[in-house]
């Protein structure tokens, strides 16, 4: 499948902004399940690309101007695998995922929930499925719904609301595994659910398993990606965010951002049918 990807973010200020710098983590990287064949990404100011702790592509954007807005823009296209494709590379050891964060600190009601998985640590050839059932089972008990959380919430407040989003099911999920001595990272980046563009930036969770990180998307209730395009991961969102900055001044902030992804090939399709 082949997606197309056009996303845009937007700040605005109240008064003017001295100086800012925008931590970019916008780019995707090549894999066995995803190949880029196209990728432009821009951004205002000096534009600095490097590589994060956890090998993403990270581009460092400062503006050492007055502004009172700055726009962002990621655009490219994506062929992505039908077929599974676990990421079995690793830079850096699975254990370092172990470690926990403020935002996957596990709550004693968390560690209950978990608890009735607790086999996968030791059957190595069933954990994958083992994980499969606990995805499903935190869905069920954790419905999706927006509004009830927010950016900063841990996988232990989402857990004691009853609700959450693609960011606090990743967390609570990362949170269970490790836990259960299974090391899991945090995913950012794009899914395509439907026929038609949506709003689609996204996160989702993997987990080290049958030697090889496998995806978990537990808001959509899948355990494969080949509606999805990974751009980055780490302990958790904050390693992870697409768009992280700080600044000087500029008092209030209003941020407006919109991902929509398309199927280049359906889109295509369409268009000689139309002819």
């Amino acid at each position: 499948m082949k997606l197309s990807i056009d996303h845009v973010t937007d700040f605005s200020y109240d008064t003017e902004v001295t100086h800012s710098i925008q931590y970019l983590r916008l780019t995707p990287q090549p894999s066995s399940g995803q190949q880029i064949l196209h990728w432009h990404l821009d951004a205002p100011g000096s534009v600095h690309r490097t590589l994060d702790t956890y090998g993403n592509i990270l581009h460092v954007c400062t503006v050492d101007q007055p502004h009172q807005g700055i726009t962002i823009r990621a655009q490219g296209t994506a062929e992505i695998s039908a077929d599974e494709q676990p990421e079995r590379e690793n830079r850096i050891p699975p254990e370092i995922f172990l470690r926990t964060s403020p935002l996957t600190e596990p709550s004693d009601a968390m560690r209950e929930f978990a608890r009735g998985f607790a086999p996968a640590r030791e059957q190595a050839q069933a954990g994958r499925h083992q994980l499969i059932e606990l995805m499903s089972a935190l869905l069920e008990r954790i419905p999706y719904r927006s509004g009830m959380t927010h950016a900063q919430s841990s996988a232990a407040d989402a857990f004691a609301q009853g609700f959450g989003v693609c960011q606090d099911h990743s967390h609570i999920f990362i949170a269970c595994c490790r836990w259960l001595g299974i090391p899991a990272r945090y995913v950012s980046g794009y899914v395509h659910a439907g026929d038609d563009q949506h709003i689609a930036s996204h996160a989702w969770a993997e987990a080290w398993v049958e030697d090889a990180w496998y995806s978990f998307d537990v808001s959509n209730g899948l355990s494969t990606t080949n509606h999805h395009l990974k751009l980055a991961h780490g302990i958790d969102y904050l390693d992870a965010s697409p768009v992280r900055g700080i600044r000087w001044g500029g008092g209030a902030e209003c941020m407006r951002a919109y991902a929509l992804v398309d199927q280049v090939d359906r889109r295509a399709a369409e268009e000689q049918a139309q002819q």
